[in-house]
C-alpha cells in the first residue's frame, strides 16, 4: 500500500474485463464502490477528506472508462461485479478490508459480503436499491419507476432516461457544500452512461438480495440513508435495516451526498468506521 496522497494506478486482469484502480492514502484499506456510471474518480471529492486516515482503492466497473471487457455482448450482473470486486480485493490485500458503497455500489457490497465474507471487515451500505424489500404497494411503484428509466432509455435516450432516473432517485444538485461545484462530463461519460442504462441499471432491478447469507454477517453491515432523502432508495435502505436488525446510520445530504456533501460526508464515514473497529 501506498503512503501518500497521489494515487497509484494499475489494472488487474479478471475472466472477460481488465479493471483499471487506483489507490492511495496510508492506513486501513477502504474500498469505495460508485454507484450509476461512476468510475474510479466519481468518488475523488470524497476521497480526498479520507487520505490521512486511510487507504483509498476505487476502480472503473468493467464497460466502464478505462476497465475494458472482452466480449460486449456478454451478460453483466450484480454478481459478475461483485465477483470482480472480490479479485481486486485479492490482488491487494490479504486482510478483511473495509468498503464503503452507494446506490449501485452498496448493492455491488451487500452481493460481495454475502459470498466473500471472510474479504469483509465492515460494510456501509448506503441506499442500496433494493426495491424487493419494500412493503407493497410502495414496492410496485418503486419497480415502475426503475422500468420507466429503462423504457425512457429505450425510446428516447440517455438524456431522458437520466433526467427521470435523477427525479426517482430524488437526487437534488441544490443539496451541496459550499465551494462544491457539480464534476464537468468527461468524453467518455455517454460511452458510461449507455453502458450503465443497458447493463448496470437493468441487472439491478433483477437482482435479489440473498437474506440468509446477510443476516449471517449482518454485524459487518452499516445500512445508511441520507438525511435529506426522501425517495425509495432511503426506504430500502431502512427495510434493510429492519431485516438485519442493525440500526440505519445517516449521512448528510441526499442520494448522492458523498459527491455533493463531500467533506461533511467523509468525517461521518470516518465516525462509523471507527466506531466498529
Amino acid at each position: 500500500m501506498t503512503d501518500t496522497a497521489q494515487p497509484q494506478v494499475a489494472h488487474v486482469p479478471v475472466p472477460g474485463a481488465t479493471l483499471y484502480y487506483k489507490i492511495r492514502g496510508s492506513g486501513p484499506l477502504l474500498l469505495l464502490l460508485q454507484g450509476g456510471d461512476g468510475d474510479a474518480d466519481g468518488t475523488d471529492a470524497l476521497a480526498d477528506h479520507l487520505t490521512s486516515h486511510y487507504t483509498v482503492l476505487s476502480y472503473d466497473r468493467r464497460g466502464l472508462s478505462r476497465s475494458r471487457i472482452s466480449d460486449p455482448a456478454a451478460p453483466v450482473d450484480v454478481t459478475t461485479h461483485s465477483e470482480d470486486a472480490s479479485r481486486l480485493l485479492a490482488a491487494v490485500t490479504s486482510e478483511p478490508a473495509l468498503v464503503f458503497g452507494s446506490s449501485l455500489g452498496a448493492v455491488i457490497g451487500l452481493d460481495l459480503v454475502s459470498r466473500h465474507p471472510e474479504q469483509i471487515r465492515l460494510l456501509v451500505a448506503h441506499e442500496p436499491p433494493v426495491t424487493g424489500l419494500l412493503p407493497e404497494p410502495e414496492r410496485s411503484q418503486a419497480s415502475q419507476d426503475q422500468q420507466a428509466v429503462d423504457d425512457l432509455y429505450l425510446r428516447e435516450g440517455i438524456a431522458a432516461a437520466m433526467r427521470k432516473f435523477v427525479t426517482v432517485a430524488g437526487i437534488r444538485f441544490d443539496d451541496r457544500e459550499p465551494g462544491v461545484s457539480i464534476p464537468q462530463p468527461r468524453p467518455e461519460r455517454i460511452a458510461n452512461l449507455d453502458f450503465f442504462l443497458t447493463h448496470d441499471a437493468p441487472a439491478v432491478h433483477r437482482y435479489r438480495l440473498d437474506l440468509a447469507a446477510l443476516r449471517a454477517v449482518a454485524a459487518r453491515i452499516v445500512p445508511a440513508a441520507g438525511a435529506s432523502s426522501q425517495a425509495f432508495p432511503r426506504h430500502c435502505a431502512q427495510a434493510l435495516a429492519t431485516e438485519l436488525r442493525r440500526p440505519l446510520a445517516e449521512f448528510p445530504g441526499g442520494h448522492s451526498g458523498f459527491m455533493l456533501r463531500p467533506q461533511a460526508f467523509a468525517t461521518r464515514l470516518r465516525e462509523i468506521l471507527a466506531s466498529h473497529r
